[in-house]
C-alpha cells in the first residue's frame, strides 16, 4: 500500500511546527501510525516530542493516552489536514472526548518522558486476566537472555507478559504470541490494548497454517510443554537459524533439554537457574519458584 505521508509531507509538517512554536527538532521522534504495527503510547511514554501522523478516525486515541497516564502531555495541532493556518494546543486530559477528524500531523510533548526501557515490569501493571505472570525479576533475566532488538520478529509461546514486554522493546518489529487457551489469548489481547501495542499478533497454535503470512521469527521464547518438540520442528522449518530461550520449572526437563535441542541442530546451549527470595513483613524470606532458563541457537 502507498504511504499516506511521503517525505515531502513530513518535511512540510516539521517546518510548520518549527515556524509556529519553539521545538528542538533533534528531539522529535517521527511516528506514522497509518502504517501497520506502530505503537503510539509506548513511543510517547519514552520520548519528549513525537510528531504523529494519523488518518481520520481513531475516536478514542486521546482517551487511551489519558488512561495510560499521559494526560499531562501537550498536543499541538491544527483543524485541517494541511500544515497551514492557526496552531492550537491543549493537554491530553482535556481532549479525551475528541477523535481525529482528518489525516494530519500532530506534535505531542511529554515533559515526563522516561529515556529508558521498562524491563521487568511490575505484576500490577498487567491486565488481571487468566494468566499467572512470572515475577518481574525473573522476567528481567529472561529478557536479558533474549537480546531483543528494535526491529526483531519474535515468537512467544505461553508467555503473555514476555510477549507484552518484547513488543515494547521491539517497536519496529512484530511479536507473534501463541496461547493455546482461549482465555489466555483474551488476556494477551487485553494487555495489547491496555499498553497500546499494535505489533502483537495472537494465534492459537504453532503450525504451518497459523504461521503462514506472518513474518518469520528470528527468536522464539517458549514455556516447555508436551508440544515443545512439534513447535521446534515447525519453527526450524521456517528459520533454520532460529534462536531459542526456553523456560521450565521441571528439573528433568531442564537436564534433558540440551540433548533435545542438539537433536534439532540447536547448539551453544546454556542452562541457568534463577532463584529469587523476598523479605516479608515478618523478617523472613519467601522463596519464589526457581525456574531453569535454557538458551541456544540453530
Amino acid at each position: 500500500m502507498e504511504n499516506m505521508f511521503t517525505n515531502a509531507h513530513i518535511l512540510a509538517w516539521l517546518a510548520y511546527f518549527a515556524e509556529n512554536m519553539q521545538v528542538d527538532l533533534e528531539k522529535v521522534k517521527i511516528l506514522d501510525i497509518t502504517r501497520k504495527n506502530k505503537n503510539l503510547i509506548p513511543t510517547v511514554e519514552s520520548r519528549p516530542a513525537v510528531l504523529v501522523f494519523t488518518e481520520a478516525g481513531h475516536p478514542d486515541i486521546f482517551y487511551r493516552m489519558w488512561d495510560a497516564g499521559l494526560g499531562e502531555c501537550e498536543v499541538w495541532y491544527n483543524e485541517g489536514s494541511e500544515p497551514t493556518g492557526p496552531i492550537l494546543h491543549a493537554p491530553v486530559k482535556s481532549m479525551i472526548n475528541r477523535g481525529i477528524n482528518a489525516s494530519a500531523g500532530m506534535l505531542i510533548l511529554n515533559p515526563n518522558a522516561r529515556s529508558t526501557n521498562k524491563i521487568g515490569m511490575r505484576y500490577s501493571d498487567f491486565f488481571r486476566g487468566s494468566v499467572h505472570y512470572v515475577g518481574s525479576e525473573i522476567r528481567a533475566v529472561i529478557l536479558n537472555k533474549m537480546h531483543v532488538s528494535s526491529a526483531d520478529t519474535v515468537c512467544v509461546i505461553g508467555g503473555a507478559s514476555i510477549a507484552v514486554e518484547t513488543a515494547i522493546l521491539a517497536p519496529e518489529g512484530t511479536v507473534i504470541a501463541v496461547e493455546y487457551n482461549q482465555h489466555d489469548r483474551h488476556t494477551v489481547e487485553e494487555n495489547a490494548h491496555q499498553f497500546g501495542l499494535n505489533n502483537i499478533t495472537v494465534i492459537d497454535r504453532v503450525s504451518e497454517d497459523t504461521m503462514k503470512g506472518q513474518p518469520v521469527p528470528s527468536l522464539t521464547f517458549l514455556v516447555a510443554s508436551a508440544s515443545m518438540e512439534k513447535e521446534l520442528e515447525c519453527l526450524l522449518k521456517l528459520n533454520p537459524h532460529m534462536e531459542f530461550v526456553i523456560y521450565t520449572l521441571d528439573f528433568r526437563c531442564a537436564a534433558t533439554l540440551p540433548d533435545t535441542l542438539a537433536k534439532y541442530g540447536v547448539g551453544e546451549t546454556e542452562v541457568l537457574q534463577i532463584a529469587v527470595s523476598k523479605l516479608t513483613g515478618k523478617n523472613t524470606f519467601d522463596a519464589e519458584p526457581a525456574p531453569w532458563i535454557i538458551s541456544g541457537r540453530a
